[in-house]
């Protein structure tokens, strides 16, 4: 059987879909878990259905598995399926991987969220989580429930920050700001415009997700960033130069977050001492590829 066998849970959302390309092409046996799919070497399953899960990882039986399906939009309401699905979906893997895949090495995606309201300028994996939403505390209940796997697999937690790039939905505000310009819409309604975040490239995230996964790390939990911050503001103003005109903001209050966090930038002076430092995208770069997509 091939020592290269990876499953992608959550393989046809955003990042799941650059991940099966990147490492189809770096000739991996790629398998996926989504909730609809139907195409070959996807299997269709809800990850809060251990039974079903566990079937495919004993069919399976993958030597590498990126954990990326959740709910991810910080904005949804349905407070009991953000936990049963990033929580105890998570934790259903962990358990079908412990009995029937023990070898597998597993990354599971987390959140910078996780750090939620803090005063640091630069945030590293020492500050002590205090999350502030339904979602940032289901990712740091999982990585809570993950460390009791840390015996028995090989883990890896992953703190993406704040990511973009072609496939996004347009429940995310850098889709919809990028779309309003392809489209050439006057003015767009967004909340606060001055709140800082990563926005660096989907691309540089799989990166460091698989040079993560395939060497020898364990039971560690990384910030996958680059310590750059920009505002929703800076953000316009390099659209503005790439699509020839500005466009104007309206302040909408439905878009205003309760406790939004004003900046939420990491550090990754752990994650380059663990892996060799991957490409690492302009953010004009970035928007130029989500807007000629």
């Amino acid at each position: 059987m091939s020592t290269k066998r990876v499953l992608i849970t959550g393989i046809e959302g955003f990042t799941g879909i650059h991940l099966e390309r990147s490492l189809l092409d770096e000739g991996y046996e790629v398998f996926g878990i989504s909730l609809k799919s139907k195409k070959p070497f996807h299997f269709q399953c809800d990850i809060r259905d251990f039974d079903s899960l566990s079937k495919i990882i004993k069919d399976i039986k993958p030597n590498y598995v990126f954990h990326l399906a959740g709910i991810s939009f910080v904005g949804n309401e349905d407070i009991k399926g953000i936990f049963e699905v990033n929580l105890f979906g998570s934790v259903n893997l962990l358990e079908a991987l412990k009995r029937f895949a023990p070898f597998a090495k597993v990354l599971l995606a987390s959140s910078g969220n996780v750090y939620g309201m803090n005063d640091k300028e630069l945030l590293d994996e020492s500050v002590c989580p205090n999350p502030i939403n339904p979602y940032a505390n289901s990712k740091h209940s999982m990585e809570n429930a993950a460390k009791n796997y840390f015996d028995d697999l090989s883990v890896v937690i992953a703190r993406p920050f704040n990511y973009i790039g072609k496939y996004q939905s347009e429940n995310f505000v850098i889709p919809k700001i990028v779309k309003h310009f392809k489209e050439g819409k006057k003015e767009i309604e967004l909340g606060n415009i001055d709140v800082k975040r990563e926005f660096n490239n989907v691309k540089f995230v799989i990166e460091c997700y698989k040079r993560l996964l395939f060497k020898d790390i364990d039971n560690q939990i990384v910030n996958v960033c680059t310590a750059r911050g920009f505002s929703l503001r800076d953000v316009l103003k390099i659209m503005s130069e790439i699509a020839g005109y500005e466009i104007k903001v309206v302040q909408n209050p439905k878009f205003m977050r309760k406790n939004d966090i004003k900046s939420l930038v990491g550090s990754p002076k752990k994650l380059f001492s663990l892996i060799e430092k991957p490409k690492i995208y302009t953010l004009e770069e970035t928007l130029r590829e989500i807007f000629e997509e």
